[in-house]
């Protein structure tokens, strides 16, 4: 395991450990829920840590951490950031000893970071959450345009949008404000109190959408030699994700999607 990815588990048992501290539920998500079911750690051709908090343990994290540098080492930014170029409706736990550069629209400079992704209610019925989430996921999917760059490896459609949001002149869309409103949209139904739920601003959109029992209880797996917080019925929440999740893809696709401009393990971002 490089350093890199050393550093991000590092983060990861510390947010672990705050976590059982302050008596917080998380879910390991997405590709490293996928990851700890069939690698017991990280997949190896990615390069990233994503987790999910019911909405009610992600707000009290926002109220707990604030602004503050916790053991010398972790801050948590979220969708509150000031920054103009912080433009993700969730949140990310830094190392402040690193830096890195992320490759947006308005280049993002922070630490080395795990993401935290807040887990709301949309339905009580499949059709009332697939018909709720798509007022989410078209302002989500204009503000994802607004932030990001054309990519090779994209889809063509999705690089023309990009292209095509980002001709348009910044006093039509206000960045901040379309922010909120994803922010208010995803809040309006308790996680607890609703029958289907997800992370709702996912690059998989509405596979996402699944009924509470498939995260249910929090349940501890293996990941690099730790042991973490998954979904409780990890077949189920990996098939509406990835579908035959226990197949590999073709070597073509085992790559990383993601785009840094820079890695520095060895200097803080807020220098």
């Amino acid at each position: 395991m490089n350093e890199y990815k050393q550093c991000l588990i590092k983060i990861l048992l510390w947010f672990h450990n705050y976590c059982e501290e302050h008596g917080l539920r998380y879910y390991l998500v997405e590709g490293t829920m996928l990851g700890a079911a069939r690698h017991q750690g990280f997949i190896p051709w990615d390069d990233d840590i994503d987790v999910g908090m019911p909405r009610k343990d992600y707000e009290e994290l926002k109220i707990l951490m604030g602004n503050n540098i916790h053991d010398g080492k972790y801050m948590l930014e979220t969708e509150d950031s000031k920054r103009r170029e912080y433009l993700v409706p969730f949140g990310k736990i830094y190392d402040v000893t690193t830096r890195m550069v992320e490759q947006r629209r308005i280049p993002v400079v922070m630490g080395a970071y795990i993401d935290i992704f807040p887990l709301d209610g949309i339905g009580e019925t499949l059709e009332e959450a697939n018909r709720n989430f798509k007022r989410i996921a078209f302002r989500h999917d204009i503000l994802t345009s607004r932030a990001v760059v054309v990519r090779e490896g994209r889809k063509w459609y999705k690089n023309l949008a990009v292209r095509i949001f980002q001709a348009l002149p910044d006093f039509l869309i206000n960045e901040k404000r379309l922010l909120h409103r994803i922010n208010e949209l995803c809040k309006e139904r308790s996680f607890d109190n609703s029958n289907y739920v997800g992370n709702l601003v996912s690059t998989y959109r509405s596979k996402e959408i699944m009924l509470r029992e498939i995260y249910g209880q929090p349940k501890l797996f293996s990941f690099e030699g730790h042991k973490v917080y998954g979904v409780a019925d990890e077949d189920g929440y990996l098939k509406s994700l990835y579908g035959d999740w226990r197949k590999l893809p073709p070597e073509e696709k085992r790559k990383s999607a993601h785009t840094m401009e820079q890695i520095d393990l060895h200097t803080s971002f807020l220098q």
